[in-house]
């Protein structure tokens, strides 16, 4: 007997675009669910970006993979009626418009709710659907800004501020709202009621920053301790062979500091006034440092490197190009990649699902990414029973549109 997936008869109805709610509706659907994408005419933002071949660009192909997809005018009304119809028929639905763009459409959380109780609503917006800040716009470097992201990364860099190249409060947020939309179908097996969910980029960027607490402590620093691990100051050194490695561990740390002098085989530098206690092993950072790196530049290549290190019990990871993990053995090996179909006659590579499920080997990518609209007959005629004049009336009227290459 084949195993369901985990969300297997789950269906969501999917109005995001770009990255925060593609993201979490992705999870959705690599755990099983039926994922309808609903576009606008113009088609997701990210259809437009490179790389991209016979029309799908390699962006939307890796959040929007395994999606069904249509493509309605919500700014008529016939639109927003048969999207108002799609939620009668579905579990779950996310959107990640402006705070307000729901309601002036017609398809409020409170009146789709009305219309059925057991929908699960997930709103995903910058600062929240209230509060002083729900009309800013928000995107995610503002929100990594406003969240002191951007300002930590620049006291990192010696005060340079800069946006690096990830979208942080994106996929952090995709992740706490895919968790959420869990609970809530957990909780509506148990209660049998729908509700809304409100998750907010900014909220999001002050939970997953495991340092907050230090921010907001107010009392004395304590100098023989180091606040919060600081893995800012985490050694980045190379070998002979001139590869990168990073150490996890700071090595002024008490127990950790120990364990490099035993890897480097320097016992005696314990005894040195520099190093005595962590505020002098802090005060002299550079000093220690200088040492450690010098140590690595004996050692011929990272393989070596880690074999010392693992013997006392530190853990070391080659600084790696962005793509080179996901070309290794333990990549292949693990399925961490995916090949998905172009449309064109050839594929994509896409990172794969994270999860392994022993009672759900069907987890993961699942289907193709679609062309804006490709899916309008299939999934309007299945559920809302429109005859073939429906839907030609409606795509001659504009409701309705597509672009399916030939």
């Amino acid at each position: 007997m084949t195993a369901a997936t985990p969300l297997d008869g789950i269906r969501v109805l999917d109005l995001t675009r770009v990255l925060s709610g593609p993201h979490a509706t992705r999870m959705l659907s690599d755990m099983g669910a039926d994922v309808i994408k609903l576009e606008p005419p113009d088609g997701d933002l990210t259809r437009y970006s490179f790389p991209r071949r016979n029309g799908v660009a390699t962006y939307f192909a890796q959040q929007n993979v395994g999606k069904a997809n249509l493509s309605i005018d919500l700014s008529t009304e016939r639109g927003a009626e048969l999207v108002r119809s799609l939620c009668d028929e579905v579990d779950v639905v996310v959107e990640n418009y402006r705070p307000g763009v729901m309601e002036r459409l017609g398809l409020g959380p409170a009146a789709l709710l009305e219309r059925n109780p057991r929908l699960i609503v997930a709103s995903i917006s910058g600062y929240g659907q209230d509060g002083p800040w729900v009309g800013r716009r928000a995107y995610a470097p503002v929100v990594e800004a406003e969240s002191g992201l951007i300002a930590s990364q620049g006291n990192a860099r010696g005060g340079q501020l800069t946006k690096d190249p990830h979208s942080h409060a994106d996929v952090y947020t995709a992740v706490e709202a895919g968790a959420a939309i869990l609970a809530a179908l957990f909780h509506r097996e148990r209660t049998g009621r729908g509700q809304l969910i409100d998750v907010s980029m900014a909220e999001t960027m002050l939970y997953v920053n495991e340092h907050l607490h230090n921010d907001l402590w107010e009392g004395e620093p304590d100098p023989q301790w180091i606040r919060s691990f600081r893995p800012g100051d985490y050694l980045v050194m190379k070998v002979a062979n001139g590869e990168s490695l990073i150490v996890a561990g700071h090595p002024a740390e008490r127990g950790t500091f120990e364990l490099f002098l035993s890897a480097m085989e320097r016992p005696d530098l314990a005894d040195d006034p520099r190093f005595a206690d962590v505020a002098a092993r802090l005060e002299h950072y550079d000093d220690l440092c200088e040492l450690i790196r010098a140590f690595a530049l004996t050692v011929p290549d990272p393989d070596e490197f880690e074999r010392i290190c693992a013997a006392n019990r530190l853990a070391v990871g080659r600084v790696r190009e962005p793509g080179d993990l996901a070309r290794t053995d333990w990549a292949e090996a693990r399925g961490a990649t995916v090949e998905v179909d172009d449309r064109a006659g050839g594929t994509i590579t896409v990172p794969n699902s994270p999860w392994r499920f022993s009672d759900g080997p069907g987890v993961g990518v699942a289907g193709v990414p679609k062309f804006r609209g490709e899916d309008n007959r299939t999934v309007l005629g299945d559920l809302l029973g429109l005859s073939t004049d429906d839907l030609d009336a409606l795509e001659a009227d504009g409701v309705l549109s597509s672009r399916v290459p030939n």
